[in-house]
């Protein structure tokens, strides 16, 4: 069992006073330079590792991480990354670790603004965010690098704005990976149908049409011959909104179309319409294993799910924030999760933590 090394002993090894090893360890000022370069080689030599843990302790202060994330329902993607986010103020909680949650809505600039400067109205000593537009969220992330502070990103990587850190799957990798296990049971299909979520013609992230433009890119490279057709569902978050009129008519327009993807968590909506119709010869490829899709994927109407571990995410953001500003210590600019697919033999055994 290695000794542990106690401050009287590198103060002897140094030859200097007890006060002084104290200052050195803690960054306190009024140490010569004599004094400090005796002390960083006995460190050296004895090859000295603090103890971050017991370091924190001793400051005593308490700690107020935000995380601020898209309003949603219950039993959605975002409600994964919150439950995280707790999670992991638990596990400090001995830390005096506190995690706040603010919610804004997507494609509403009024509300992002209005949790941002909720935020920083509080000095918080790290954020976490799910990000907007990119001039819109650099809006937030210029004041906090005036203020200095920290913030992790989430969902999608923006790395003009310098985040501390970055937890989610590499987006354009994601959608490839995607278009190619679609492919090895879609491989004769004519017409591949892609279904979005959308606000004016917009999608719901930049994750989402990064997805996209890597998912086509495998199709031109190697089914360049296949047509892929969309059809656009509003995103407006109503769970009670009936899409069955727009999906009627596109597959009663298209019955030659046997697979679809979306590169969201929102496959069940076309699922749970499959289902209800009884269009056994079509199936939905789709993102998130929250319980609504993998309710489809035991009924057959979702072929794949890949998962991107955001319960996971959550619990990431806040543990960095925690390293790098409570413990000091270094953490890894660039996360990519895994991209890991579900399916019917599967979804049993998914874990959703992988702590």
């Amino acid at each position: 069992m290695k000794k542990k090394i106690r401050i009287k002993d590198i103060a002897e090894r140094a030859g200097v006073s007890v006060g002084t090893v104290d200052r050195v360890l803690h960054n306190r000022p009024n140490v010569s330079k004599v004094a400090l370069d005796k002390v960083r080689k006995a460190l050296d030599d004895m090859n000295y590792q603090p103890n971050v843990y017991a370091s924190a302790l001793a400051y005593n202060r308490s700690y107020t991480f935000y995380c601020i994330i898209p309003k949603h329902v219950s039993e959605a993607y975002w409600d994964e990354i919150e439950e995280g986010a707790m999670a992991a103020c638990e596990a400090h909680r001995d830390f005096h670790v506190d995690v706040r949650m603010i919610y804004y809505e997507r494609f509403s600039r009024s509300t992002f603004v209005e949790a941002y400067e909720s935020c920083l109205a509080t000095n918080p000593d790290g954020v976490a965010i799910v990000p907007t537009t990119l001039a819109l969220t650099r809006e937030f992330t210029d004041i906090m690098h005036e203020r200095g502070i920290p913030f992790v990103m989430l969902d999608s990587y923006m790395p003009d704005l310098h985040p501390l850190a970055f937890y989610g799957q590499d987006s354009l990798s994601s959608g490839y990976f995607a278009a190619k296990m679609l492919m090895l049971i879609a491989r004769d299909e004519k017409e591949i149908m892609i279904m979005k979520r959308t606000n004016e013609g917009r999608v719901t992230s930049k994750q989402q049409e990064d997805r996209e433009i890597g998912f086509r890119q495998y199709m031109h490279d190697h089914f360049p011959s296949v047509s892929i057709s969309e059809v656009n569902l509003p995103a407006d978050d109503n769970e009670k909104r009936s899409f069955d009129g727009i999906l009627e008519e596109y597959f009663t327009s298209h019955p030659n179309v046997h697979h679809c993807i979306t590169f969201g968590s929102k496959a069940h909506i076309v699922a749970d319409f499959l289902l209800r119709t009884n269009r056994r010869t079509v199936q939905i490829m789709g993102y998130d294993m929250v319980h609504k899709n993998a309710h489809c994927l035991r009924e057959g109407s979702i072929s794949f799910l890949i998962a991107q571990h955001a319960y996971m995410q959550g619990y990431y953001s806040i543990d960095a924030l925690f390293r790098a500003i409570v413990l000091k210590t270094e953490v890894k600019a660039v996360n990519y999760m895994p991209i890991e697919i579900l399916s019917r033999e599967n979804i049993d055994y998914y874990q959703r933590t992988m702590i």
